[in-house]
């Protein structure tokens, strides 16, 4: 994939590399060094500046590479000519290779890809068989979670009346959790024969998954006099469980009026912070619905901004079949997907946000 410009990316490596020796002075500084927020920051910014420059450095050698072995194809020597050429040749392909990794090295991160995240599961259409895949889902990732060596808490399981679950409620942290996952956020859709059906029939059933990153409080800019706050006494399963006291709470964005509660768990605190998470999201979710429709000519990552309440994945298991509606990815290993074998879907998934990404900074 060409470049628009050698020179305008040339000119945007090396406004990147005069910000690294900026940043990589300021960790020697010991007004830094001695305020941990800072360090940790510029120790970030550090590690991802150096990969781009790395390959920058790399990048020009080969463009000098080039340079030098266009001059030796002007040899009379035929044998020099010969080596100049099959040297022009190599790093031709060289180059070729580094522009398309620098490119995107220079995608846009999302800054909230290593953020922790609230996991949910709910069941959907299909009654008792929607509860049994919600199980099943429940299974998949955890089993995708410990591959990951991530730390899951459980903040909420709500059982199904035939087994596996209506709701399941996650708090997952470790490394790059939210940038792995949300993806996996939307309807998913399974196609089975369920094991209370008689006459064989496959039946089309339902769950959905919501990912939802945990911000700090220093990250929202929300005014506290912009929020009201409501608790609640919330009741467990089927009523199975009642509160003695109210830890249920619902947070209402005054100035949009748009509403989030959390009864997930038992303690009012770990409540607000689902809820002001929730909030913060929706809140961001509608501000991002804004931006498109005033820029409807921009062109939609169809994997990072589409319509969540639309199926995103098909599980047949008939045809030991999975298939991935935004990617028109299709696997016939579901087998092995439902033991937990993701990884390649989300690879897929962020290989394909990457490339709408690369597309978006070239209009």
């Amino acid at each position: 994939m060409p470049l628009k410009s050698t020179n305008t990316m040339i000119d945007k490596l090396e406004a990147i590399e005069n910000r690294f020796h900026h940043v990589e002075e300021r960790l020697s500084d010991p007004s830094v060094a001695s305020d941990q927020e800072a360090y940790v920051q510029y120790s970030k910014d550090y590690k991802e500046l150096k990969l781009v420059v790395d390959a920058f450095h790399k990048y020009k050698n080969v463009l000098a590479g080039i340079e030098e072995a266009s001059e030796m194809i002007k040899d009379e020597d035929p044998e020099m000519k010969e080596m100049a050429k099959a040297e022009l040749t190599s790093l031709k392909a060289l180059k070729t290779s580094l522009e398309e990794e620098i490119k995107l090295l220079l995608v846009p991160k999302d800054p909230e890809d290593e953020k922790d995240i609230i996991f949910e599961i709910r069941s959907g259409t299909g009654g008792d068989e929607a509860s049994i895949f919600a199980g099943d889902l429940y299974r998949m990732y955890s089993k995708f979670f410990e591959d990951q060596k991530w730390k899951v808490e459980i903040l909420g399981l709500n059982e199904g009346t035939a087994g596996g679950y209506k709701e399941v409620v996650l708090e997952v942290k470790g490394k790059n959790v939210y940038g792995l996952l949300k993806f996996e956020a939307g309807v998913h859709r399974v196609q089975r024969v369920p094991s209370t059906e008689t006459k064989g029939r496959v039946h089309t059933s339902a769950a959905t998954v919501a990912v939802i990153p945990i911000v700090e409080e220093k990250e929202i800019n929300i005014r506290k006099d912009d929020l009201r706050m409501d608790v609640f006494r919330a009741s467990g399963a089927g009523g199975q469980h009642v509160n003695r006291t109210e830890s249920g709470v619902r947070l209402t964005h005054l100035p949009t009026g748009i509403v989030a509660e959390s009864t997930d768990s038992r303690s009012q605190h770990k409540n607000r912070d689902i809820c002001m998470a929730k909030l913060y999201q929706r809140i961001q979710d509608a501000q991002r619905n804004k931006a498109d429709s005033e820029q409807a000519s921009k062109r939609k990552s169809m994997v990072g901004s589409g319509d969540r309440s639309e199926k995103i994945r098909t599980y047949n298991f008939p045809q030991n079949r999975l298939t991935d509606h935004r990617i028109n990815l299709t696997l016939y290993s579901l087998d092995k997907v439902i033991e937990g074998d993701i990884g390649g879907i989300i690879e897929a998934l962020q290989i394909a946000e990457n490339a709408e990404k690369m597309k978006a900074e070239e209009v």
